[in-house]
């Protein structure tokens, strides 16, 4: 019996949350909303938000008559979340903790204690993201015993649950959900997937969950929310003052609190210039960080991309990669961001003698399509 199956959704006390929740109840499911605590400190006025937002969602399941839990992952989110982004910071990389949070806090704590402590027969979330599954796949993929072995992933390869783009392109969200598990993914439902956001509000105006609609899109730091970043990564990393240098004539332009603190291709905020000036690249031994001025200019550029720790939503790669040891494909590096075509390339490649380390991925664009932008990622 349909109505017997029991949803788990995350609450976090804004409008997609609330509104995934309702339309879970609106099919007829019993359904259970937990709101996750993975911050303890003040915002820069002094507001716990967290607690802020446990009562917003709170409020939402008591007008949709649904149980409430909190849970707290604060020591989870600082040890698998926080860590790794000042970690990835101060090598001078710029880490997404929203990919990362997803992968080990929504998509892992709060999946288990809602399957093993609660009973759920599947969690959702206002995620605008859906899968290759229908809700009754979903719920069947409660029989499906995972094998243990070597065999493991060749076993589970011919029962792919795929991770789809929503129908609002604009505020897709699967970047966000890329590193999540298959284990995961099967038990996961998104009732946003289909829908805009501006549809999503109007279901919200119509059904007493103002108080979530007029608040503000979360933006900022997963769960940390939105601050002045500069100030507040010093309060973690040691301040390691540099210059900022023109890449054309090596002038210096001004200084910086640390290298650590830009990312490449954002703009350089430098103090006393009215042009804007961009970042090319940092110099961690020095403490100098390379401008150049205009969007357009070329050091901005680039068509071949090195990466490794390569994460598949399949848990394999395609077929036809690991035949061809090339495919092509699309990638972004960033949320919303344009998808670039590009090919994939496992192992050396024509013309270069290095071989890339194990698991390693190259990615460039085809010739003739315009380079790809440096940016925040």
């Amino acid at each position: 019996m349909q109505g017997a199956r029991h949803v788990v959704c995350a609450v976090s006390g804004g409008v997609d949350s609330a509104v995934a929740a309702l339309l879970l109840r609106r099919r007829g499911y019993q359904v259970t909303g937990v709101f996750m605590k993975n911050w303890d400190s003040l915002d820069e006025h002094g507001v716990c938000t967290a607690d802020r937002d446990c009562e917003d969602a709170y409020r939402v399941c008591q007008i949709l008559d649904i149980p409430f839990h909190q849970v707290s992952y604060v020591k989870e989110y600082w040890n698998d979340v926080f860590s790794d982004f000042l970690n990835e910071y101060e090598k001078g990389r710029t880490p997404n903790p929203d990919i990362v949070c997803n992968k080990h806090i929504k998509f892992s704590c709060f999946f288990n204690y809602a399957v093993d402590n609660l009973g759920a027969d599947a969690v959702a979330t206002g995620h605008y993201a859906r899968t290759s599954l229908e809700d009754e796949e979903v719920f069947q993929q409660k029989h499906v015993r995972r094998p243990e072995g070597l065999f493991r992933n060749r076993f589970e390869i011919r029962n792919v649950v795929k991770l789809l783009q929503a129908a609002d392109s604009f505020k897709d969200q699967t970047f966000f959900l890329s590193q999540v598990s298959q284990d995961a993914l099967r038990r996961t439902l998104f009732p946003l997937g289909g829908l805009t956001k501006d549809f999503v509000k109007k279901i919200a105006a119509e059904n007493r969950l103002h108080h979530v609609l007029q608040k503000k899109e979360s933006m900022g730091i997963c769960f940390v929310g939105k601050r002045n970043f500069e100030n507040f990564i010093l309060q973690y990393l040691q301040p390691r003052p540099g210059k900022f240098i023109s890449i054309e004539d090596n002038k210096v332009l001004g200084t910086h609190k640390g290298w650590f603190l830009y990312t490449l291709g954002q703009r350089a905020n430098i103090g006393g210039l009215r042009e804007p000036w961009y970042v090319v690249e940092k110099d961690g031994t020095r403490g100098d960080v390379l401008v150049a001025p205009r969007t357009d200019h070329p050091a901005l550029y680039r068509d071949l991309l090195r990466t490794g720790r390569v994460h598949w939503v399949a848990e394999e790669p395609p077929a036809a990669l690991v035949r061809d040891k090339m495919m092509e494909c699309h990638f972004r590096f960033r949320h919303q961001m344009a998808l670039v075509r590009c090919v994939l390339q496992r192992g050396r490649v024509p013309g270069q003698w290095e071989d890339l380390a194990p698991g390693a991925i190259r990615l460039h664009t085809p010739e003739g399509q315009e380079q790809t932008r440096r940016g925040r990622g």
